[in-house]
């Protein structure tokens, strides 16, 4: 199911997100693109990194900048 990120800083670039059992999908406000980081691509620990980021509303884009931008699925 896609949810709207809270994005409770107020700068991030993420809009929405969709989690799933072993990846999170990630969808920027600047492109309007879609980006899947799996347990393959990113690693789980990563991945389950972003989804608590993600449930909290705070941090995920920050996150995916600084650990795992070049490690979405292509």
């Amino acid at each position: 199911m896609v949810r709207k990120y809270l994005n409770k800083s107020g700068k991030s670039g993420v809009k929405a997100y969709e989690i799933l059992p072993t990846a999170i999908r990630v969808q920027f406000i600047k492109s309007g693109k879609w980006y899947s980081y799996s347990y393959t691509s990113a690693g789980m620990a990563n991945v389950e990194q972003m989804k608590i980021l993600a449930l909290s509303g705070f941090g995920l884009n920050s996150y995916i900048q600084r650990w795992v931008r070049p490690m979405y699925d292509k």
